[in-house]
């Protein structure tokens, strides 16, 4: 094995060896010589690498996904080829179609690392056995925990992530001291809920000169693809390098600014202090495991960098990633098609075309078209918040973040906007995670420049997110009145409906849908 391997932490790691007669088998999402068969092997290895085309055509996909996609390919080729491997890389419309011509000109054997997409395995094994060849799958190491491990740990009782999140800290020994976690506390949720103060200045983000292929990549992209979003400013790492630079650059100036402003929103702010690792994360570039002891080591070695900055973004990569991961195993295939709820609105094009005059929505798609990307709380609280209130279909809203952003794969949208953004299957969410504008105020600047009243529930300057709220608890009281984190909410409904005020509210939301219709909200 390579001595300079990333693997799991949590869990055994696989032992394998990758035969000098195997081909090793790599998706655009596994673009690692550290993790999987690469790793495993004593020496270059023949690969195969295969750029279809036809996902990119079901799908209006942000111009920054598939360049970011489509660029790192090819990158990690020339990679590849200067190291010394031997690289098959095929460009064809399908899959199927590149495994034809491979097996057309070789009866090797290929070495395959699992994705985390449902049925992946199922339908590449189809595949390969259509085109003649065959194909053996080895365990996928580009996470921190293992499989084996979770499912032990588990052990059929269902999923809470709190209770996940200090399992994996115990186990791994992260943050972790003799008598228990390192500062006393689990995590500091309550601490990474500041606003910063007007004159606060966003810590610069990485910035990256891309050459010739890059460029090639993006205008290609352009011309082959009906894609959505901006086609200039690309500005995402596709190379190892670049992504540990970014990975250095959160590390050294942003990471002890990230703790208190993690759940900040402002206007003209798309970054704020947020990592940007997620799409390096999703492709294989960076491990986690390298990320969190990048962390961990800032925080233990420099007095700047808080326990609640390192505590909170370990949370989301030892605890929310891996949580997601598995969750999204579990619970597929329903996961993707669940809709408790019963939403059966379709996504309004504001979700597309950023035409409104609500702040926080205008801003937060804009952020999306111009660059793939918005951070957590903006999707949760804005984005996911909103669909929920207006009663969208589950996976419609999952289709677009699926297209629209950079790091978006299906078995990351699938549990984060179908369960966690619309709590519409039940795998893990105790409550829908909805609010009024209540919270978008406290969090955000938007509502200082909106022409809509946060404050205000009915008329015709009233935020939609006001009456939205109330009309949400209304038609869904049947199945959300008896869940005890929904009583103080029930209570206040029924308050509003002591004084009449629910009929005024239904009213609003009526004309609301009928102001969408017409493109006016």
């Amino acid at each position: 094995m390579s001595r300079n391997q990333h693997q799991p932490i949590v869990g055994t790691a696989p032992e394998y060896t990758v035969d000098t007669d195997e081909v090793v088998w790599l998706l655009g999402t596994q673009l690692s010589e550290r993790s999987g068969p690469l790793a495993h092997a004593d020496g270059p290895r023949r690969v195969l690498l295969i750029e279809a085309r036809d996902f990119a055509r079901r799908k209006p996909y942000h111009h920054h996904k598939l360049t970011l996609v489509f660029a790192a390919m090819r990158r990690f080729r020339d990679r590849l080829r200067a190291a010394g491997h031997d690289v098959t890389y095929i460009q064809a419309e399908t899959f199927a179609d590149g495994l034809d011509r491979f097996f057309a000109e070789s009866d090797a054997r290929l070495v395959a690392m699992e994705s985390p997409s449902y049925g992946s395995r199922r339908r590449r094994s189809k595949l390969v056995d259509a085109a003649g060849g065959t194909v053996r799958f080895v365990e996928n190491e580009l996470f921190a925990s293992t499989k084996t491990a979770f499912d032990e740990w588990a052990d059929g009782d269902g999923f809470e992530h709190e209770q996940f999140y200090r399992w994996m800290r115990q186990e791994s020994g992260v943050l972790m001291a003799s008598d228990g976690p390192v500062g006393g506390s689990w995590n500091y949720d309550e601490q990474n809920r500041e606003f910063p103060p007007e004159e606060w200045e966003t810590p610069p983000a990485s910035t990256f000169d891309h050459g010739e292929t890059v460029m090639e990549t993006a205008t290609w992209v352009a011309d082959e693809f009906e894609t959505w979003g901006e086609s200039s400013g690309f500005d995402w790492p596709v190379t190892r390098e670049q992504a540990r630079k970014q990975l250095r650059q959160f590390v050294a100036v942003r990471l002890p600014e990230f703790g208190p402003y993690q759940d900040a929103m402002r206007t003209d702010d798309w970054a704020m202090a947020h990592a940007l690792l997620s799409p390096a994360l999703n492709l294989g570039l960076l491990h986690p495991v390298e990320a969190v002891e990048a962390i961990e080591s800032a925080y233990h070695d420099r007095p700047a960098v808080g326990l609640p900055s390192a505590e909170g973004c370990i949370r989301q990569l030892l605890g929310w990633r891996e949580f997601m991961r598995h969750v999204y195993r579990e619970a597929m295939p329903d996961l993707a098609r669940a809709n408790r709820l019963d939403g059966a609105e379709p996504l309004p094009d504001i979700y597309w075309n950023g035409d409104t005059e609500m702040t926080c929505l205008r801003e937060t798609v804009g952020d999306v078209h111009e660059r793939g990307y918005a951070h957590h709380i903006q999707r949760l609280m804005v984005l996911a918040n909103f669909a929920a209130l207006w009663g969208v279909e589950p996976s419609e809203l999952n289709d677009w973040f699926h297209a629209t952003f950079v790091d978006a794969y299906h078995w990351v949208t699938t549990p984060n906007v179908v369960e966690m953004g619309q709590y519409a299957h039940g795998a893990f969410a105790t409550k829908p995670y909805v609010s009024s504008a209540n919270y978008i105020d406290g969090m955000s600047n938007y509502c200082d420049s909106c022409r809509y009243d946060q404050s205000a529930t009915t008329g015709e300057d009233a935020c939609p997110y006001n009456a939205l709220y109330w009309d949400f608890l209304d038609r869904n009281e049947e199945d959300l009145r008896s869940n005890h984190r929904m009583g103080l909410m029930y209570g206040h409904v029924d308050d509003k409906r002591d004084d009449e005020e629910m009929e005024a509210i239904r009213k609003r939301v009526k004309g609301l849908r009928e102001m969408e219709a017409d493109n006016d909200l």
